[in-house]
């Protein structure tokens, strides 16, 4: 028991700082070409100087998710050998796409830091938009693999072997169009409104710095946008889970009772043992709407789950509400800026909003991390939906707590890393670059 939690607290350290590196290597380099792209357009230099600054955040972040990357791709199998065994040969296509397109991504990158004024204006440009699609397509093929373990296809299970394996049909699973949306969207918006919350502490100390200013626009438009999406994006995930995962489905809103015309859950303690919510409140029929579209329709409930088979309920509970909670406040920021943003007005650089952006930079990718929670955590005590459970695959070496304290050492010394180079990058940022700072803000 001891080994198994040990590796449980691993795999979930390594996934959680993997994920921000993925979502930084997905978003910024979308940022990055954009900025170029408004200075191949205007002439303006103060896009080719963002546009050099953050090529080399990009940079930095993507050597640090290579790393954390390759940690997580030994950890599958010095943790998880039978599931590596078993699933191997059926999600092995999309970890293989994984690898081709984090190739292209790290080729790209190459051509773009080391190309200015070595190649064409547009084929360096041409090249930034690659590392971009090319690292969104390698977390999509990732994506595919965790949802397979979520709504595993593509073969028979017989005496427990898999037998009559479809790789693709594994690939292209049920829960792969819903995963990989809702994922990539929580790209942008973590990353947005991170890289905008950063700029706007930096704007609190030097409002006429047109650099952070551009650099605020470009980050809160790509923010505001997926934001404004997620909740579309959110609905049609949560469908698709109380359709093939009823178990998760209720934890998620701790629902114990099967009834129609179910009231969504707002806050609450759940009482697992008493399968009560102390301090909650529901609003009638959303969660059968949430569920089926229907405001009458039946909402499984945990009763008619085995009690083994149920998920850790608070934790999969509060995990939810902090990420929808911090999706519907980013999404309503988002609402605002693009408001102020079709008047015209200066109010985006105005000290209120400013600091509603700064208060905002870790909200994206704490709402992201709960994200993971309930969908890892959600499914448990399997590895493989209803297949395999997570205690059969665990290695049999002994001593994981000791690589899991490595692995703590590690992450910590990486972080330690990362800031220092941050840090030396936000001191090299232009100052001079100045706008006229509007009375009005």
């Amino acid at each position: 028991m001891e080994d198994l939690l040990a590796a449980r607290w691993q795999m979930a350290l390594s996934l959680g700082f993997h994920i921000v590196f993925a979502c930084i290597g997905m978003a910024m380099p979308f940022f990055m070409a954009f900025a170029e792209w408004r200075w191949l357009k205007s002439g303006d230099e103060v896009y080719k100087e963002l546009t050099k600054a953050w090529s080399k955040g990009v940079a930095i972040f993507f050597a640090t998710g290579a790393v954390s990357g390759t940690v997580l791709s030994f950890e599958l199998g010095l943790l998880w050998p039978t599931f590596m065994e078993k699933a191997g040969p059926i999600i092995g296509m999309p970890f293989s796409w994984e690898g081709a397109a984090f190739f292209v991504e790290a080729i790209a990158l190459g051509l773009f830091l080391y190309g200015w004024d070595k190649l064409n204006r547009w084929a360096h440009w041409t090249s930034g938009l690659v590392v971009g699609i090319a690292g969104v397509a390698s977390a999509i093929f990732v994506m595919s693999a965790n949802a397979w373990m979520n709504s595993p296809e593509g073969f028979d299970w017989v005496n427990g072997q898999a037998v009559n394996i479809d790789p693709v049909d594994a690939m292209f699973n049920a829960a792969w169009v819903s995963e990989t949306i809702h994922m990539t969207l929580a790209a942008f918006v973590s990353t947005g409104f991170a890289v905008a919350g950063v700029h706007a502490i930096l704007l609190l100390r030097d409002r006429g710095n047109l650099f952070h200013r551009k650099a605020l626009k470009i980050a809160m438009s790509f923010a505001a946008i997926a934001a404004l999406l997620q909740p579309v994006s959110g609905d049609y995930s949560a469908k698709d889970v109380a359709d093939r995962q009823p178990a998760k489905f209720a934890a998620m809103e701790a629902h114990f009772e099967t009834e129609r015309s179910a009231g969504l859950l707002i806050g609450g303690i759940p009482n697992v043992e008493k399968q009560t919510v102390d301090y909650g409140f529901r609003i009638p029929g959303l969660l059968s709407f949430l569920a089926h579209g229907d405001l009458d329709a039946e909402v499984t409930g945990l009763e008619e789950i085995p009690r083994e088979h149920w998920p850790p309920v608070a934790i999969v509970h509060y995990a939810f509400q902090i990420m929808v909670g911090l999706g519907m406040l980013m999404a309503a920021l988002a609402l605002l800026y693009l408001l102020l943003y079709w008047k015209g007005r200066p109010k985006i650089f105005s000290n209120w909003f400013l600091r509603l952006a700064a208060v905002m930079t870790p909200m994206g990718f704490i709402a992201l991390e709960a994200g993971w929670v309930v969908t890892e955590v959600g499914r448990q005590p399997w590895i493989i939906y209803k297949i395999m459970k997570v205690e059969e695959s665990l290695t049999p070496m002994p001593g994981i707590v000791y690589t899991l304290i490595l692995i703590t050492f590690i992450y910590l010394l990486i972080t330690i890393v990362l800031i220092w180079l941050m840090r030396r990058q936000f001191q090299a940022v232009p100052t001079h670059f100045r706008a006229e700072v509007d009375k009005k803000e």
